[in-house]
């Protein structure tokens, strides 16, 4: 396994000396947002991390390794390369074998975090039950990750395309832990809270390290969703969203939007729709999830 796993001088140097990191996707880069603004988000997220008292560790799938930590070469060619595949777990054993380009969903970064050691999983938000599964079954495998998968992700909620009450029964059936960061109501990516109560509500960072550490001492399986509102500043108008995100959801039906393309395609779509409003809450959204990441990485490792 060593010999496919390869990690940047920083991060390994953040490992050896017991310093905190936090595991960042790939696919937010490649798939998520458009050029130059991926390259420019990422290489900002990183920074966040950095003044937080944490290592960022970008993780991504080149040349038949799995890449804990990426360089700025390494960053510029993912977020303009035409052909970079999205991964997923299925995807990881044929991209390290055929050696080509990956990005990491939730999902893959989730399985190479736990594989290098790293417990805190900063994203944008995760995937979900789809609008419409109980006739599609399209059900991310973001999921099945949280449910078997040792990483806290941090982030915006479930993504607003989904059906985000489903999300939740699926998280609760499969024992996974939604800890609303100083809030009661599930967040929605674009908008801070959902129609959707919490069961668990956090102050502060120490209690979501506690809460981690005690489920993972105990020997419990899984992760857990850490649920952070989108900054109040940044958060878009909920009827203005939801009607774009119709919107969005009846020309992927009637242009035969399918499979991976799915969550791709309404992105674009609502970016269009909003004039570009989406993107800009989108880029806000990671970055605080970066800081409470690299906060809540801080406490944990000292812990």
């Amino acid at each position: 396994m060593k010999t496919m796993i390869s990690y940047s001088t920083e991060v390994q140097e953040a490992m050896d000396n017991n310093r905190p990191v936090v595991a960042l996707e790939s696919t937010i880069i490649s798939h998520g947002m458009p050029y130059p603004q991926n390259v420019e988000t990422a290489r900002i997220v990183e920074d966040i991390i950095r003044e937080n008292g944490a290592v960022p560790a970008t993780i991504a799938i080149m040349d038949g390794k799995i890449k804990i930590g990426l360089s700025a070469d390494e960053l510029e060619l993912l977020g303009n390369s035409p052909d970079v595949a999205k991964v997923s777990r299925r995807d990881i054993g044929q991209l390290i074998a055929t050696k080509k380009i990956g990005a990491t969903t939730v999902a893959a970064t989730m399985i190479c975090a736990e594989l290098a050691g790293i417990r805190v999983f900063a994203t944008g938000g995760i995937g979900g039950v789809h609008r419409g599964a109980e006739t599609t079954m399209d059900i991310s495998a973001d999921l099945e990750e949280l449910a078997n998968t040792g990483v806290a992700v941090v982030c915006a909620g479930a993504k607003s395309i989904l059906d985000i009450g489903l999300t939740l029964e699926y998280l609760e059936t499969k024992g996974v832990p939604v800890i609303g960061y100083q809030t009661d109501k599930m967040p929605a990516f674009y908008t801070r809270e959902s129609e959707f109560d919490l069961s668990f509500r956090a102050e502060d960072v120490a209690t979501m390290a506690a809460v981690l550490k005690a489920q993972w001492d105990l020997g419990l399986d899984g992760g857990a969703v850490i649920a952070n509102p989108i900054p109040a500043e940044h958060a878009l108008e909920a009827s203005f969203i939801n009607g774009i995100i119709d919107q969005a959801m009846k020309e992927a039906v009637e242009g035969g939007i399918s499979g991976k393309q799915v969550t791709p395609f309404l992105l674009g779509k609502v970016k269009e729709l909003t004039g570009g409003s989406s993107l800009v809450a989108n880029i806000e959204l990671v970055k605080y999830n970066a800081k409470v990441g690299a906060q809540l990485a801080v406490e944990l490792n000292g812990l």
